[in-house]
């Protein structure tokens, strides 16, 4: 389980859907009172996956993906970090799709700044 961290538009749909799924099972865990220490060492930032849910969700909806599953979660402590250059390497290096739409992204945006 993992929280990649990364600009949504990076993630393949099964990327996507996979941290969307893997939210909510973290959410889960805590409010089960199962400890997550194990993954506030570069894979999980507790304080801001409600945030993180919110825009996994968007980017579902934007995909035509249905999103029928709301998360209703805050934190009052500032848990965890994920590095989000090292995450986003691990992700291109599992995932040719993912690894697609982040080269697609960069030359995109390149050719809009050469562009005005």
């Amino acid at each position: 389980m993992r929280m990649w961290n990364v600009p949504v538009v990076f993630l393949c749909d099964q990327h996507l859907l996979g941290e969307h799924r893997e939210l909510h099972m973290f959410v889960g865990c805590i409010s089960r009172g199962t400890s997550v220490r194990r993954y506030l060492d570069g894979l999980l930032e507790v304080h801001n996956i409600q945030s993180r849910h919110d825009l996994l969700a968007e980017e579902m909806i934007r995909r035509g993906i249905n999103h029928k599953s709301p998360l209703s979660f805050s934190s009052n402590k500032v848990e965890g970090f994920v590095n989000k250059l090292k995450s986003l390497q691990e992700l291109v290096n599992r995932c040719e799709e993912c690894k697609r739409r982040v080269y697609t992204f960069v030359q995109e945006r390149g050719h809009s700044h050469e562009n005005g």
